[in-house]
C-alpha cells in the first residue's frame, strides 16, 4: 500500500470519482473490495483510522448468531453461517474455529415463549432451557450445511464437563457444545481487504483521516483531518457506510431522516492466567438474569476477553466501558463460575463500541434486528447524485452485505458484475494452506531460508498468513531486534507495518496494527519505543513524536481505562 501522503496527492487529482464510499469500517471496506473486483474504481474516505470505530469493538467473533434464532431472524442466521464458513476458507490465517459451551440450569424453560417467538407473537428474549437450546442447535446445524467446515453440536457429559471446566457452577444441569469462529485481529482483516482492492484495481483509493464536512449541489467537500487541507469532488454516486454516524453524515448530504438507534457493547481484557488455563479452547457463552448474552474466552495463555453489554445509546462518540458495566460483566460470569476471583487490577484493556442498529423506539435492545438494510435516497433539486445509506451490518456478514450494495451500485451506473467474491482469498489467506501439515512445512522451509527460528516463523505466519513471507524476505537474512518492552514484536516488524499499512498516527500501530495495547503491553516505555520507530519511518519531528505519545496516552486513559501510562 502507498503511504497516506502519496494518497493525498492522488486525491488532489481526482475530480469526479464514479463512486464515493464514506466510512472505512468493515462494511465500507467490503464495498470497496467488491467494486474493485468488478473493475470499478471507488474512493473511500474515513475520518479516523480504518476500522477504528464500531469495527474495532466486536467480540472478535465470526459467528452465525445463535441468539438471532430467538427473534426469528432465520435468513440472517443462514447468511451468517454461510459467511462464517466462507471466511474460515478464505482467511484461515485470521479466522479460526472456536469451541463454544452453553451452560444451562433448566431443561424445559422457555418452551412456550420459544413457540410464541416462532409464531411472531412474541419478540423479546426470555429464559432458555436445554430443550429449547437443543432445538435451536439442530436448526443451527441445518442452516450451516452450506460449505460446512466444523462439527455438529452435542451435549457434554458431566464427567467431561467437570474435568475440563472445574469452576463451573454445581447447579448447571446441562452444557451444550457447538462450534463458531473467532477473528484474531479484525482490524488487520480490514487492512488486507483494502490492500487487495487497491492491488486489483490500481485506481481504487482508500484514505484514512479524511472527512466529509459538507456538500453543495454536485460538490462534496472533503477535509484532511490531520493537515486541514480541503478538497472538492463531484461523485456520480455516494455510499454511506458510517454505521453509528450514518444520520450525521447523511445530514451533510442534505438528507434529514433518522435511521439509526444504536446500542453500546463493552468488553474487558483481563490478565487472568488461571481463568485462561481453565477455559483452554472453550468459549463460555451464557445467558444473564436479564436474558442478555455474555461470553468469556482466552485470547492467549494469560489473557481472557469478557463481554458484552447491550445498552441503548444515541451517542456514538468515544464510547467508554463504565464501572457499572464492569460490575455487570463480573456479576454475569460469576453466576456460572461462582468461585472466580475478579478485580479491576486484572483489567489491562477495555473497549466499547456502538452497534448501528435500525431505529426502534421503545424496543428492548436484545430484540432489535441485527440484519442490515440499504436505504436509497434519490437525487433531488439540491443534490444531483443518489446516496445509498447502509443501516446495520455486522462483521460476519460484511461480504454478503457488500455484494448487495455493490450490485445496487452496478445497476445505478449501468455496469455488469464480473464475478462474485465468495471464493476469493483474503490477504494472507492467499496461498496459505488449510492443512496443518502443509502449514508446518511452509514454516519450516521459510525458517531454514531466512534464518528465523521455527517458533518465531510460526508466530509470524500465525499473525500474517502468507504475507509473513514478504516481511521475512525484506529482512534479507538479517536478524530481527525484538522490542525491549513489547517483546512479541520486533523493531523491523513495527517499521514494516508503518511503511506498508498506511499508518498515520501512533495509536494506529498500538491499537489496530498490533495487539500491543489489547494485551496490556502499552506501557510508557513501550509507547515511546514504538513512537521512535514509527517517527523514523514517517519522518516525524521530535515535537510531532511528543504529540503522538501524548495523544496515545490520553486515548488509552480515557477510552480504554489503561492505568499504567
Amino acid at each position: 500500500m502507498q503511504g497516506r501522503e502519496a494518497g493525498l496527492l492522488r486525491l488532489a487529482q481526482i475530480q469526479s470519482p464514479e463512486v464515493l464510499i464514506i466510512g472505512g469500517g468493515i462494511n465500507g471496506i467490503g464495498v470497496l473490495h467488491d467494486l474493485a473486483l468488478q473493475g470499478i474504481p471507488a474512493l473511500l474516505v474515513e475520518r479516523g483510522d480504518f476500522c477504528s470505530g464500531t469495527s474495532a469493538a466486536p467480540s472478535r467473533l465470526i459467528h452465525g448468531g445463535l441468539r438471532y434464532l430467538e427473534t426469528g431472524e432465520f435468513s440472517l442466521v443462514r447468511e451468517s453461517l454461510v459467511e462464517r464458513n466462507r471466511l474460515l476458507l478464505n482467511a484461515p490465517h485470521a479466522v479460526k474455529p472456536i469451541r463454544v459451551w452453553v451452560p444451562l440450569r433448566g431443561v424445559m424453560a422457555g418452551v412456550f415463549d420459544a413457540v410464541g417467538r416462532l409464531l411472531r407473537l412474541k419478540r423479546n428474549p426470555g429464559p432458555k432451557g436445554a430443550l429449547v437450546v437443543k432445538l435451536g442447535l439442530v436448526l443451527y446445524d441445518l442452516l450451516g450445511r452450506t460449505l460446512q467446515t466444523m462439527p455438529r453440536h452435542r451435549f457434554i457429559g458431566s464427567d467431561e464437563r467437570e474435568k475440563r471446566l472445574t469452576g463451573l457452577a454445581r447447579d448447571v444441569r446441562a452444557v451444550a457444545e457447538y462450534f463458531d469462529a473467532k477473528v484474531t485481529m479484525p482490524e488487520r482483516l480490514g487492512l488486507e481487504l483494502i490492500a487487495d482492492a487497491e492491488a486489483t484495481c490500481p485506481e481504487t483509493l482508500a484514505l484514512p483521516y479524511v472527512e466529509v464536512f459538507g456538500s453543495s449541489g454536485d460538490v462534496v467537500r472533503l477535509r484532511d483531518v490531520m493537515g486541514g487541507h480541503e478538497y472538492q469532488i463531484r461523485p456520480r454516486l455516494v455510499v454511506n457506510c458510517t454505521g453509528a454516524w450514518l444520520d450525521r453524515v447523511d445530514a451533510r448530504l442534505d438528507i434529514r431522516q433518522r435511521l439509526v438507534g444504536g446500542t453500546k457493547g463493552s468488553h474487558l481484557v483481563l490478565r487472568h492466567p488461571a481463568l485462561a488455563a481453565q477455559l483452554g479452547d472453550v468459549m463460555l457463552y451464557f445467558e444473564t438474569d436479564d436474558h442478555r448474552i455474555c461470553l468469556v474466552y482466552a485470547l492467549d495463555d494469560r489473557h481472557v476477553l469478557l463481554g458484552t453489554t447491550d445498552m441503548p445509546t444515541d451517542e456514538p462518540e468515544d464510547p467508554v466501558c463504565t464501572q457499572a458495566e464492569v460490575d455487570y460483566l463480573y456479576a454475569a460470569v460469576k453466576e456460572f463460575m461462582p468461585d472466580l476471583s475478579l478485580s479491576n487490577d486484572q483489567i489491562v484493556f477495555s473497549y466499547a463500541g456502538v452497534r448501528p442498529l435500525p431505529l426502534a423506539e421503545g424496543a428492548v435492545a436484545g430484540a432489535i434486528s441485527r440484519d442490515h438494510e440499504l436505504r436509497i435516497f434519490e437525487p433531488g433539486p439540491t443534490r444531483p447524485f443518489p446516496v445509498l445509506s447502509l443501516v446495520g451490518g455486522k462483521w460476519t456478514t460484511y461480504r454478503a452485505c457488500a455484494e448487495q450494495i455493490a450490485d445496487a451500485v452496478l445497476t445505478r451506473i449501468g455496469k455488469a458484475r464480473r464475478g462474485g467474491t465468495g471464493e476469493v482469498p483474503i490477504g494472507g489467506g492467499r496461498g496459505w494452506p488449510q492443512d496443518h501439515a502443509a502449514q508446518s512445512q511452509v514454516i519450516a522451509d521459510v525458517s531454514r531460508k531466512s534464518g528465523i527460528s521455527p517458533p518465531r516463523a510460526a508466530h509470524l505466519f500465525e499473525r500474517y498468513g502468507s504475507r509473513a513471507a514478504r516481511y521475512l524476505e525484506g529482512l534479507s537474512g538479517s536478524p530481527e531486534t525484538m522490542l525491549r518492552e513489547a517483546s512479541d514484536y520486533s523493531v523491523q516488524e513495527i517499521a514494516f507495518l508503518t511503511s506498508e499499512e498506511r499508518v498515520t498516527r501512533l495509536d494506529d500501530i498500538l491499537l489496530r496494527r498490533s495487539t500491543i495495547a489489547l494485551l496490556g503491553g502499552a506501557s510508557p516505555a513501550a509507547i515511546e519505543e514504538v513512537a521512535a520507530i514509527a517517527g523514523g519511518v514517517l519522518g516525524w519531528t521530535s515535537e510531532r513524536t511528543r504529540e503522538e505519545i501524548e495523544h496515545v496516552r490520553q486515548q488509552l486513559a480515557r477510552r480504554h481505562v489503561v492505568r499504567r501510562i
